[in-house]
Order: C-alpha cells, then sequence, then structure tokens
C-alpha cells in the first residue's frame, strides 16, 4: 500500500529511510511548538490554543503535501510572519488578532486561486535555472546563519553586528550551550562521513542528552530569566477545549473597524513574504533532492503549492499565523527523504505533538543548530553548478545568495536576484532571454520595497 500511495522504489528509498528522514525534519522544526506560541501570544491570544493551533495546522499542511504531491516537504506556521502578525498587525497597527486571522485566511484563499489558475506555478518556472542554483546556496548559508544563532556561538554587536560569543563569561548558560552545539556538529560530520544513517537525527538526541549530563552534573545551570531552561521535561496537561478559544475567531472579527486600504496592506504583505519564501524553500530543497528537471522545473509543483495555500487557510480557522513550507525539510531531504512518506511521518509527529508536547519542546536550540549548520553545508555544494563563465548569469545568482543571511529572508534573497538578473541582462545586451514575466517579477519587488 505504501508503495502504490508514495511509490518508493521508483524514488530509489525505502520505509525506514522515509522514518528517519521524517523524524529528523520533526525534530528540526519542533522548536516553532515554543516559538509561535511566545510571539502570538504578544497579540492576545491563548499560549496553549495557539501550541494547538500550530500543531493541527501543521499536521494538515504536511499532509497534504504528502498526498497531494508526493514530496518530503514539512510545513509549519512561517517565522517572521508570526512576528508581522504580533508586532505589526496586532501592535503598530492596533488591529486585533481575529482581523490578523481573517486576513491571513483571505490570503490562503487567493493562493489556492493562485495555485489551481497556475500563476504560481508559471513564478517558480519563470526564475532562471542559474538563479535557482544561487537560491539553493542562499537558503544553505541562511540556515547555517539561524543554526549558529540558535547556538548561541553568533551574538549581537555593537560595533560589527554580530560577534562569536565569549565562552567564558556566562559559561554555565550561554557558553556551555554553545560548547555543546559545537560538539554536535562535529558528531554529525564524522557519523555522516563514516556514513551511518540517521546521522543528522543522532546528532541531535546525542548533544541533547549531553547537555542533559550537563544540567545534572551542574554544568548547564537552568536560568528562566535569561532563556535557559531545563532540558528535563515537564509533564503538564494540555486542554484540548482550549483550541475553542482560537477556532473560526477569523469570522468574528469586526471588520468594521478596519480601513479597507490598511487591510489590503496586509494582505499584499502576508501574500508577497509567503509565496516567495515558499518557492525559495521549494527551489533549495527539491534542488538538493536532485528533483528538479533539466529546464529546472520541479513536477507536481502544483499540487505543492495548492497543500502551502490550503495549509494557511486551515491555520488562520484554527487560530495561527500563515502556514508554509519549511527551510529545515532539507534536513530531512539531507537523510534521504524523497517522498510524501517523510512527511507523512512528520506530520503525525505534530499531531502526537499536542499531548507530548512537553517533550519536544524541551529539545533545546543548541541541539538542533548542528542539524541546521551541517544541512546548509549539505545545501552549498550547489555552488559549483552555477555558471561563473557567464557574469550575466552568477553575478544576481550571487547577489542572491549573499543577501539571503544577510537579509535574514528567503524572500529578500530572491527579490534582489530576480531584480539584479533583470537589469544587468538588459543593459548587457541581452534582454531577449529575459522573460515577460521576470520583469514583471522585478517590477513588483521594486513596487513593494516603495510601497511595503
Amino acid at each position: 500500500m505504501l508503495e502504490k500511495w508514495f511509490k518508493l522504489k521508483e524514488n530509489n528509498t525505502n520505509i525506514k529511510t522515509e522514518v528517519v528522514a521524517g523524524v529528523t525534519t520533526f525534530m528540526t522544526m519542533a522548536y516553532i511548538l515554543a516559538v509561535n506560541p511566545s510571539i502570538l501570544s504578544e497579540s492576545g491570544m491563548d499560549s496553549n490554543a495557539i501550541l494547538m493551533a500550530t500543531a493541527l495546522a501543521s499536521f494538515i499542511g504536511t499532509l497534504a503535501m504528502a498526498f497531494l504531491a508526493n514530496y518530503p516537504f514539512a510545513l509549519a506556521p512561517g517565522l517572521g510572519l508570526n512576528a508581522y502578525f504580533a508586532y505589526t498587525v496586532c501592535g503598530a497597527m492596533g488591529y486585533s488578532w481575529q482581523v490578523a486571522l481573517l486576513a491571513v485566511f483571505v490570503e490562503g484563499l487567493i493562493f489556492i486561486v493562485l495555485s489551481v489558475t497556475n500563476v504560481r506555478e508559471a513564478i517558480f518556472n519563470a526564475i532562471p535555472v542559474q538563479l535557482k542554483k544561487g537560491v539553493s546556496v542562499g537558503i544553505g548559508l541562511f540556515i547555517a546563519f539561524i543554526g549558529f544563532q540558535n547556538a548561541g556561538i553568533v551574538v549581537n554587536s555593537d560595533s560589527t553586528l554580530v560577534t562569536v560569543i565569549d565562552f567564558t563569561a556566562d559559561f554555565h548558560t550561554a557558553g556551555i550551550s554553545a560548547l555543546l552545539a559545537i560538539i554536535g556538529t562535529f558528531i554529525i560530520v564524522i557519523l555522516h562521513i563514516k556514513k551511518v544513517r540517521g546521522s543528522i537525527l543522532i546528532g541531535i538526541f546525542a548533544t541533547w542528552i549531553l547537555g542533559i549530563l550537563c544540567q545534572l552534573t551542574g554544568l548547564y545551570t537552568v536560568t528562566p530569566d535569561a532563556g535557559y531552561y531545563s532540558l528535563l521535561p515537564s509533564w503538564s496537561s494540555f486542554s484540548v477545549t482550549s483550541l475553542g478559544l482560537t477556532f473560526g475567531q477569523c469570522f468574528k472579527a469586526d471588520f468594521g473597524a478596519v480601513k479597507i486600504t490598511d487591510f489590503i496592506v496586509i494582505i499584499l504583505a502576508f501574500l508577497f513574504v509567503d509565496i516567495f519564501d515558499t518557492l525559495g524553500t521549494l527551489i533549495g530543497c527539491a534542488n538538493k533532492a536532485n528533483m528538479l528537471d533539466k529546464a529546472g522545473r520541479l513536477p507536481r509543483i502544483k499540487q505543492a503549492l495548492l497543500a502551502d495555500a490550503i495549509a494557511t487557510s486551515a491555520g488562520a480557522v484554527l487560530g495561527t499565523s500563515t502556514t508554509t513550507t519549511f527551510v529545515e525539510s532539507s534536513s530531512g531531504v539531507a537523510e534521504g527523504g524523497r517522498t510524501g512518506l517523510a512527511s507523512v511521518v512528520t506530520g503525525f509527529l505534530f499531531l502526537l505533538a499536542i499531548f507530548f508536547a512537553p517533550i519536544f519542546t524541551a529539545i533545546p536550540g543548541f541541539a538542533t543548530a548542528p542539524a541546521l549548520l551541517f544541512v546548509g553545508f549539505l545545501m552549498i555544494t550547489a555552488v559549483t553548478q552555477i555558471d561563473f563563465d557567464d557574469l550575466t548569469e552568477a553575478v544576481p545568482a550571487y547577489l542572491c545568495l549573499l543577501a539571503m543571511p544577510l537579509l535574514y529572508s528567503i524572500s529578500e534573497g530572491i527579490a534582489v536576484g530576480v531584480i539584479s538578473y533583470v537589469i544587468i541582462n538588459a543593459v548587457c545586451g541581452k534582454a531577449k532571454k529575459i522573460t515577460p514575466l521576470m520583469y514583471i517579477l522585478a517590477v513588483l519587488f521594486v513596487c513593494k520595497y516603495i510601497f511595503l
């Protein structure tokens, strides 16, 4: 039955590999169960309800990806978009979280229309192959940077923006966490070189266990006020009825108090960031898994984008911000995940997380950071596929891959790549190879910077 649904042999994989890949993807994404409630609760929403909505939206979206597109990509409420939801729409603009959820719901409906009518597929296919390689490398650098941050190895600096942590200043909290992340990275690298299956997942658990041992021996000190929590699961009960506090609330928004121009701007902001974050993630993960054809197109792209759109609307009804394809899916791809079976595993783990949340939320950022660091390395290997002899292709790809980590956004990286590609090729007499849709995208990106 599994072979019939997911075509395992055709994709050169097996059940064991897909299960390991699915668990690995979940482990690198599980932090969203703790982070999303923390951010969205700033809007006045109930944290417990948000956690349940996050898990359920991830479950629905990831299973939709599995059965509609048969890809090993997982979905969850996106970071950045949830901050825009809480701090801009509900904070600076002063609207209720019900209004923000309504905007997310409408965005999802627009996405469904764009997916069914092939608009999003056309955008994906319009991006040149060399630029797609740049996107893949840029995402690798981006998630590696996130890994450095989650590990606490890279910290803020007033003079240089970022700098390396002082391991000795707060050794029993920040210092030991960063050191454990470094040890975890070496564990993953060594296991991968020795061709041990599940090396990334083993590395995550090994780092977590080392952290627990450090806590029990006093090397790691629990300091909640500073953001260093116990690494031991703390069981607590979750009431399923709490979901009722957010479920369907998007339909109860007081729309009469909303300025129509504001509402349009909010929807466009959600729409623009989400569409290009999703496209970028699909490009990066699919390129790493060698799923793109010679023309740089992804088979069943329409179904993948439709799953993403359905997840966004479903998430809004449940009570969470925009649900999108997660770049951490690349960790499962790196473990050999090639079909929707891996997504099914990830999806059901999100469902189980409702009842076992204390376990998953106890896994610290420094334990999953090594996975992101190593997957980042695997993804930047695509840089060798960029044609550096043709500067009209290579420079836009370079600007794209550089912008993603430095601007801390996949969509911004794509924007820089598209704009630079059109300008460089048009000015250098190679306008014929620029498709009409690329011109349109470049203009839209410029307008976004001016008006949004």
